[in-house]
């Protein structure tokens, strides 16, 4: 079986982890990464999201965080902010900032972020293609008003300094109007067996992805089922603040909304948590298939059993 999965970050990531367990050996993963949450810092180019599935699938992952590396240090943070170099709230731990050098050199040198991808999977060997959306440079942005006017920021300032604690206004994913998918992206939606949309913030990680021209569509026109794992349990997002991005585009968030919101043109079934069994109807009445099953990620067991059940709904929807 060939599966294909749009993923964000940490949600997306420990998804995935339950997903290699619930398969066969024999089945093939391919993975189409966010890089809207890219930004560049002390001159190094920084993935979080590719590196975040990468180190939590390789076993580099910091478990209690979700994202940075484990057994990590901060020698460098602390130089740098002797020397007065900025900025201060977003942490590269001393492993990390090898990846991000790794990185940096081997675009500085040419290559393009798809083969610098391909690269450093050598080292941790996730057990999954891991490709980036585009190797075009897209950044989401989100504009907010406070006390300096209304601006717009990179996500990650809102995200990571700001908490999310100013409202949303709008979110754009600057430069991806005109980025390309990157190589492999349309081929592998449009030979997948199923496609898998994990629990990852559906605005600014799937919503980002989504947004590059031509993805969207070739999922739209797959012929495998297309199914959906809802990150929004009992009226709010499991981790995270998924709430604050969904209100800037005018969706509830719900297990529901978030449902419509994909469409029945998109999605062909969609899983929501026990606790939502209530709307299994209405999604269902959008014309999208829905199961109410448990959704919490509480180990990998139980994620393999969210897994199995998202690839059972694609088998009962099958076009």
């Amino acid at each position: 079986m060939r599966i294909v999965a749009l993923a964000g970050g940490i949600g997306g990531a420990r998804f995935l982890r339950g997903l290699l367990k619930a398969v066969g050996p024999q089945d093939e993963i391919t993975v189409i990464g966010n890089t809207g949450d890219d930004i560049h810092l002390f001159g190094l180019k920084v993935c979080p999201d590719l590196d975040t599935v990468m180190y939590t699938l390789g076993g580099g992952i910091h478990e209690e965080q979700g994202w940075g590396r484990t057994e990590e240090t901060w020698s460098i943070k602390a130089e740098m902010k002797e020397y007065g170099v900025g900025p201060e709230w977003f942490g590269l731990g001393d492993r990390d900032f090898a990846t991000h050098l790794v990185r940096s050199q081997m675009l500085a040198a040419g290559y393009t972020l798809s083969q610098v991808t391909e690269a450093l999977c050598v080292r941790w060997k996730p057990g999954v293609r891991l490709l980036p959306m585009s190797d075009d440079r897209v950044e989401t942005h989100v504009r907010i008003t406070d006390e300096q006017g209304t601006r717009a920021i990179h996500f990650q300032e809102y995200w990571v300094r700001l908490h999310a604690a100013v409202d949303a206004e709008a979110i754009v994913a600057v430069g991806a109007d005109t980025a390309k998918p990157a190589p492999g992206v349309l081929e592998a939606i449009a030979e997948a067996d199923v496609v898998l949309f994990p629990p990852s913030n559906p605005v600014v990680s799937i919503g980002t992805i989504l947004a590059v021209p031509g993805i969207r569509e070739a999922v739209a026109a797959a012929p495998a089922p297309v199914v959906g794992l809802s990150p929004i349990i009992g009226g709010a997002p499991v981790r995270g603040m998924a709430d604050k991005v969904l209100a800037a585009v005018g969706v509830e968030a719900t297990a529901e909304a978030v449902a419509l919101n994909y469409g029945s043109s998109l999605i062909d079934g969609w899983l929501v948590d026990t606790a939502d069994e209530a709307s299994v109807a209405a999604v269902e009445a959008g014309g999208i298939a829905c199961r109410a099953v448990p959704l919490l990620m509480t180990d990998v067991d139980a994620t393999a059993e969210m897994a199995r059940a998202a690839l059972a709904l694609a088998e009962q929807v099958r076009r």
